[in-house]
């Protein structure tokens, strides 16, 4: 397993970077080979990438998401990857943005590229991108309200004993979006 940590301080609020972050279709235009991402449930996401030539499809569930403080996910299928995103208010005016993810190369490529630090190399871009795209918007394209608790781990039990069923997740707000079903736009 291969762990990423980058991080990038932008010029808004964190309630501004944290909706924008919570809006994971406009993510192809400031992620760098994510060429689609479909919103299929409040919590699940399917995205269409080319890195490399490689174009691979797969789905991502959010595991855990407190609004203007994080959110976390990991794949369900396809390449394995998980990770988390946080939001740190610095002042009135300006937030860090953290990420952290962990994937596992499979390929001999993606190995050698892991290796040589492209995939660290690309996620330092991303931020960057991600910081011009919202500094020159100055606000979000939307933002997602919900709350997603933290599954209870091994050996935790819910509140009232047993493994906590995941509860229902409120719905979304913010701008629709053309063909969004009603129910999932963010």
């Amino acid at each position: 397993m291969t762990t990423i940590e980058k991080s990038v301080d932008v010029a808004v609020p964190v309630s501004t970077a944290y909706n924008q972050w919570t809006q994971f279709e406009t993510f192809p235009r400031f992620m760098e080979g994510v060429e689609r991402i479909t919103q299929l449930t409040p919590t699940r996401t399917h995205w269409q990438t080319k890195i490399g030539g490689v174009e691979r499809e797969f789905d991502a569930e959010v595991t855990e998401q407190h609004q203007d403080e994080r959110i976390a996910w990991s794949t369900v299928d396809g390449p394995p990857h998980g990770g988390v995103v946080t939001f740190h208010r610095l002042d009135a005016h300006s937030t860090r943005v953290h990420l952290q993810m962990e994937y596992h190369p499979e390929t001999l490529t993606e190995k050698a590229g892991a290796a040589l630090g492209v995939v660290q190399h690309r996620v330092t871009g991303d931020l960057a991108r991600f910081k011009e795209f919202i500094e020159n918007r100055g606000a979000e394209t939307g933002a997602w309200e919900g709350d997603v608790p933290r599954p209870p781990q091994v050996g935790e039990t819910g509140q009232h004993g047993g493994t906590a069923p995941r509860p229902e997740v409120p719905g979304p707000t913010g701008t629709p979006k053309p063909g969004d079903p009603p129910q999932y736009r963010r």
